[in-house]
């Protein structure tokens, strides 16, 4: 038996399929999903999304917020913002890095904790 996985974003769908295992990062810390779990409602926060397949291939997402919710092998992801590992183009991401960095001072303190968050993240996966 499978999980049914949705990883949805505002404008798109982003995986839809079968999985063995889905690993999210909460607001409470990681959290791991396999056929069977509980049921769940958690919110997301800036990490990383793995979708461990029923072939064995880990569909990975960085994921900028949201809402994680399970039932009956069901896992639904819905973020305010999440883009596949394949898609992040990690030159595009290093620039964004470097100028935030840059003006780190300019902005507010929690607006600068979780930018510079979603772009160290969209680095580190863009990287491997």
């Amino acid at each position: 038996m499978t999980l049914r996985v949705e990883l949805v974003a505002p404008e798109q769908i982003l995986y839809s399929g079968e999985a063995d295992m889905v690993i999210a990062r909460t607001t409470d810390g990681e959290i791991a999903f396999m056929t069977g779990h509980a049921p769940f409602i958690g919110s997301l926060g800036v990490g990383a999304v793995t979708i461990r397949t029923a072939e064995g291939d880990d569909v990975k997402a960085a994921v900028h917020e949201g809402f994680v919710e399970v039932t009956d092998n069901t896992v639904t992801i819905l973020s305010d913002t999440a883009e596949l590992v394949d898609d992040i183009d990690a030159t595009r991401a290093r620039r964004a890095l470097e100028e935030l960095e840059r003006n780190e001072r300019d902005l507010a303190d929690d607006e600068a904790e979780v930018a510079l968050r979603r772009a160290r993240l969209r680095l580190e996966l863009s990287d491997g």
